[in-house]
């Protein structure tokens, strides 16, 4: 491991707003914010959003310095990546961010049932096999573990350069049931991006200036959908 990973994982340990639980204890006896995180963490009333593979955490802290009524947790597994996003948002004194390192399958452990208003996927890993489809963030395995936590009627938004993992989205949107609230197969062909759409992270810019299209799609889950989750 290189010197500067070392440094990163030191220095997340630090920060008031960075989560590293052991999933030893975890799996013993559930977060313990699960179910508290307004009151708990934030101390506030103000609805949560997650965005589910974070990365260096730059959609994140945009988003909540964006909507400053919102509280916003970032999740990921690589602790040196998410670094950058949690250094500015203390850097920056802001109180409705917060970082979260664990695996997105283990979140029903972190999270009680209608905790959470929104949650965001952004340029997730899409998975190309088949084989591999089920690791998929919006496959019926995850989406059903997300229904365990979003408010009745809570948005899923994902976005991404992977025409495989949009096609597939929709299918799944499909014949699960769930309701398609908005699709755009070019978000930068439009008129006018808002919504939390307009941010941009290194990655996308690099992507667009390749000539790959952005992509988005906005649901909400049916609630009368159960998938089994073995």
């Amino acid at each position: 491991m290189g010197r500067n990973k070392i440094e990163k994982f030191a220095e997340n340990k630090t920060f008031p707003n960075f989560f590293q639980p052991d999933y030893g204890s975890i799996k013993v006896k559930d977060f313990f914010l699960k179910g508290n995180w307004r009151s708990g963490f934030f101390k506030n009333n103000h609805p949560v959003v997650l965005e589910l593979g974070c990365g260096k955490g730059e959609y994140t802290v945009a988003l909540a310095r964006k909507y400053p009524t919102m509280n916003f947790i970032g999740i990921d597994r690589k602790g040196a990546r998410m670094w950058h996003g949690c250094k500015t948002s203390v850097e920056q004194n802001m109180k409705n961010v917060a970082f979260l390192r664990i695996p997105v399958n283990h979140i029903i452990h972190y999270f009680g049932k209608n905790e959470i208003n929104e949650i965001w996927i952004t340029f997730p890993d899409p998975h190309p096999k088949h084989s591999k489809s089920n690791k998929r963030l919006t496959s019926p395995f995850f989406l059903n573990s997300y229904k365990e936590l979003l408010i009745p009627n809570g948005f899923i938004h994902l976005k991404t350069d992977s025409e495989l993992l949009f096609d597939y989205t929709l299918s799944v949107i499909n014949d699960q049931n769930h309701t398609l609230i908005d699709k755009q197969t070019d978000i930068y062909s439009l008129e006018q991006i808002d919504n939390g759409l307009d941010i941009e992270t290194y990655y996308e810019k690099m992507w667009k200036e390749q000539g790959f299209k952005i992509r988005y799609i906005k649901f909400q889950l049916n609630q009368m959908q159960s998938v089994n989750l073995v």
